[in-house]
């Protein structure tokens, strides 16, 4: 018995069950069927590969914000935890359904319409309408493959103006090319407060970045960033035109300045992880890296050059 076998045998149930979980759970965009097929070889033990997958499936599905499409292909749906009604049902505002989910799969098995206790009030749905529909319109500029959704997520129910309410937009984004060794995504979520006393709509962003490229290679990014703003409380439709600019002003300022420390790295951090001068007392050309191949250099020092 190797030192691996014996140390799995010597793992419960549940450790197994916590372990496999936090693979998963940790699995970049788009990737987690790929290591749920890994787990599932390595265990060797349908019960507990099943029980892992059963509890690690629904949170990276709502963390990632995946998007599933209706049977009848009417719409899609976010599986996030704002639209979440039960553990296997999700809301989209948009079309008034709920889609029933398998989270295994990652498929949208049957939908069925919302009912009325399940949607927000008509004077609430007014300006979940409109900050809707501009939404899309910068979601469709901004990002090629995004999709987004509006929620309620408090004060449903207000009938008039002057009460508390709460919204949230929701953006997911992702590009998936595995069969050219890189996937990302981009998430953020806007939580927006309604205060009809004060007259003021408070934002609160969270932004998170995920990229993962591994030919020959594993180098994973995984940024985050929160951001505040505020605005006045105005008609459902200069609400939204006025959240929306915000939301484009704060995710373009992000992106830029990630473009700009990551264009900046082969002078800045790769720079600083080397020695000033190496053993050969000889500089570094940073200029002209591609003539070095760590590859040829090896094969070189190994005599293996004329071996092909």
């Amino acid at each position: 018995m190797s030192d691996e076998e014996e140390t799995a045998s010597q793992l419960t149930d549940k450790q197994k069950i916590e372990i496999a979980k936090w693979f998963l759970l940790n699995s970049p965009a788009g990737e987690i069927q790929y290591v749920a097929k890994d787990i599932r070889a390595v265990l060797k033990n349908e019960r507990v590969y099943r029980t892992a997958v059963a509890e690690a499936f629904p949170l990276y599905n709502k963390s990632h914000m995946i998007c599933l499409e209706f049977p009848d292909r009417s719409g899609e749906v976010l599986v996030t935890s704002f639209s979440e009604i039960d553990k296997n049902e999700y809301l989209d505002p948009r079309t008034a359904q709920v889609a029933i989910v398998d989270h295994v799969k990652q498929v949208c098995e049957d939908a069925r319409q919302a009912n009325d206790e399940e949607l927000p009030s008509s004077f609430i749905e007014e300006y979940r309408c409109a900050l809707d529909a501009e939404i899309i319109k910068y979601v469709s500029e901004a990002y090629p493959k995004g999709v987004c959704s509006v929620y309620c997520v408090n004060g449903k129910d207000v009938e008039e103006p002057g009460s508390d309410f709460e919204l949230v937009v929701v953006i997911s984004a992702a590009r998936h090319s595995p069969q050219n060794f890189c996937n990302g995504s981009w998430r953020s979520i806007w939580n927006m407060e309604f205060k009809g006393e004060l007259q003021i709509v408070e934002v609160r962003g969270k932004l998170q970045v995920g990229a993962h490229y591994f030919e020959e290679g594993n180098v994973q990014l995984d940024a985050k960033h929160e951001r505040k703003d505020s605005t006045i409380f105005q008609s459902p439709d200069d609400s939204a035109v006025s959240l929306t600019t915000i939301i484009r002003h704060h995710e373009m300022e992000y992106l830029n300045s990630l473009q700009m420390s990551y264009s900046n790295l082969p002078d800045t951090t790769f720079k600083d992880l080397r020695r000033k001068l190496p053993v050969t007392r000889t500089l570094f050309p940073w200029h002209n890296t591609l003539q070095f191949s760590l590859t040829r250099d090896i094969q070189k020092n190994l005599g293996l050059e004329n071996s092909k």
